[in-house]
């Protein structure tokens, strides 16, 4: 889990600073899309799936107007946004998992099967890699003034499973059903979470050379660059090495 999180960390910081910021706001308006037609309207306070996604936004500096602009406007997106996911192998049997929410599905089939084929992989069937990936919750909450001791101790009876400090921020994992729990917990606490979000964290991580996990992740950053993505998971090992590298 260690190098999943360092590895998510990195590509906040990095897509909050250079040209992926654009891309970013545009999923996360599409997640707030979601949330006010879907989650129960636009008051944050009584829909917990629209005050994450507002967390997120706040997370990657998305101005308060862009905010304000897309909750206004969800209700009245004509928008049919559908959630679809898809599941296969990159190269060496690295297990991919994509998130999308789109308006045209044949569109999002056609862009995904491409990419698994021009990059040498195969689109499998849904459900062939749920054995693979354990869903959790993920928050990455940044250290402030918190005491690192003293905030696990509290934190840890709100169901937490993982609590990870890096020096700077600390990632909370969960277990789905825990993830309401911790959310409720930290508001209580009045901590606002950097990013909280739902991965599928693989159970059984898988070890490359250098030159071919550089090669797969270049795969990722492809299925991430398509407007309909929202999230894409894999299995490969992130090492310190690999981390270094990039």
């Amino acid at each position: 889990m260690s190098g999943h999180s360092k590895w998510s960390t990195i590509k906040r910081k990095k897509g909050a600073a250079d040209a992926k910021r654009s891309k970013m706001f545009s999923r996360i308006v599409k997640e707030i899309t979601i949330a006010v037609k879907e989650g129960g309207g636009s008051d944050e306070d009584s829909n917990p799936r629209l005050r994450m996604a507002i967390q997120n936004a706040k997370g990657v500096n998305m101005p308060k107007d862009n905010i304000s602009r897309a909750i206004s406007k969800a209700n009245k997106d004509e928008s049919n946004f559908q959630e679809i996911t898809f599941e296969g192998y990159a190269p060496h049997g690295i297990a991919i998992y994509v998130e999308c929410l789109t308006d045209n599905n044949n569109r999002t089939i056609s862009n995904i099967r491409a990419i698994f084929t021009k990059k040498g992989g195969s689109l499998g069937t849904n459900g062939s890699l749920s054995f693979l990936f354990d869903r959790k919750g993920v928050f990455n909450i940044p250290k402030g003034e918190l005491d690192p001791d003293e905030f696990e101790l509290e934190i840890i009876d709100a169901g937490v499973e993982d609590f990870e400090f890096d020096g700077d921020n600390f990632i909370i994992t969960t277990a789905l059903e825990d993830f309401g729990n911790v959310q409720k917990k930290l508001d209580e606490m009045k901590i606002v979470p950097e990013n909280a979000e739902l991965q599928r964290i693989p159970n059984d991580a898988k070890s490359l050379d250098i030159q071919d996990a550089k090669k797969i992740l270049a795969m990722v950053e492809t299925f991430e660059e398509d407007d309909d993505v929202q999230n894409v998971f894999h299995n490969l090992e992130i090492t310190d090495e690999l981390l270094e590298e990039l």
